[in-house]
């Protein structure tokens, strides 16, 4: 079986028997269709590295089945990721043609074997969904970088630029973002010391030449700037939480009982907005995400009814 979770920053992919053995993976860039500059290339590499990585025992025609969660494959962007997924498909060799879904039931497959609960990603773009039978009923948010996507690592990095361009013009409170966005954005820079206008256009220049997902780098500069006791960092840290709450909260409903799944980045390693999140959603059955890849080969090994014990099969791939 074969499970690809693709998102904003990074793709992961990896290939598995049916009784949840993971014998290969491989990884590539980012494959959100909104904010990645090739998407349907980083999907073929981290397939093919998989692929490569079983050597010349690999046999396509065993492969039963693949599964694709993809960001921005929800139904505005279902038949383009559909289009990209089969051709990464066929690049590899493999028969037949994998199934397409959005990113997050692969995240909550790859979080828990339970079928029904609610989730939230918060990497480099924000979406929050309810799941029953492993398959999303309920949505809110996930627009993309430019509508949506809010208290993201790339809304997280829209507002320090904002942030620290309205300090330079003068017009905004002082902020120590001033000085770490230009760096961040453009490393290895000249060194020379920039400020004023200068500062502002070169600033500007390092936000338009770059993918939009590119913004997200700045959201570990606002925690690290924001642990200095910066009041504007720690105003758009807050923020942040507080609308992930907000929208987890849309979607997850009235059963305490249910896994509540948390993942991405954000959430998932110890920044300050996993902190005020989980503070936020204290008594309830947190679980942090694991393995978006193994997620959704699990589905695929569900979908082709090739193990004799799913259930198993879907822990064993989720190392639990």
């Amino acid at each position: 079986m074969v499970g690809v979770d693709g998102g904003g920053t990074s793709t992961r992919c990896l290939i598995a028997t049916a009784s949840g053995e993971i014998i290969a993976r491989g990884r590539a860039g980012g494959a959100n269709l909104r904010s990645a500059r090739d998407p349907g290339g980083n999907l073929a590499r981290a397939l093919a590295e998989a692929v490569a990585g079983i050597g010349p025992r690999f046999v396509p025609a065993d492969v039963a089945g693949g599964v694709f969660g993809l960001a921005g494959a929800g139904e505005a962007g279902r038949r383009q990721a559909s289009a990209l997924a089969s051709e990464a498909w066929r690049s590899a060799g493999l028969p037949g043609s994998p199934v397409v879904v959005s990113d997050v039931p692969v995240a909550f497959a790859g979080a828990t074997p339970e079928p029904d609960g609610s989730m939230i990603i918060a990497g480099t773009g924000t979406v929050a969904a309810r799941i029953e039978d492993r398959a999303m009923v309920r949505r809110c948010d996930g627009y993309g970088w430019l509508i949506g996507d809010e208290g993201s690592g790339v809304w997280i990095g829209r507002r320090a630029v904002r942030a620290a361009l309205a300090a330079i013009d003068g017009y905004g409170e002082p902020t120590a973002l001033a000085s770490r966005v230009l760096p961040t954005l453009r490393p290895g820079a000249d060194g020379t010391p920039l400020s004023g206008e200068a500062l502002t256009q070169a600033i500007i220049a390092a936000v338009y030449e770059g993918e939009p997902a590119r913004l997200g780098l700045l959201s570990p500069v606002v925690e690290a700037v924001a642990g200095e006791g910066d009041p504007v960092a720690l105003g758009i840290v807050g923020d942040a939480a507080r609308h992930l709450v907000r929208t987890l909260e849309a979607v997850r409903g009235d059963d305490a009982g249910l896994p509540v799944v948390l993942a991405g980045s954000l959430l998932t390693r110890p920044t300050l907005v996993a902190g005020h999140v989980r503070r936020a959603l204290a008594g309830l059955p947190v679980v942090l995400a694991r393995d978006g890849a193994a997620g959704a080969a699990a589905l695929a090994l569900r979908a082709a009814r090739v193990s004799a014990d799913p259930e198993a099969a879907h822990r064993r791939l989720l190392a639990l």
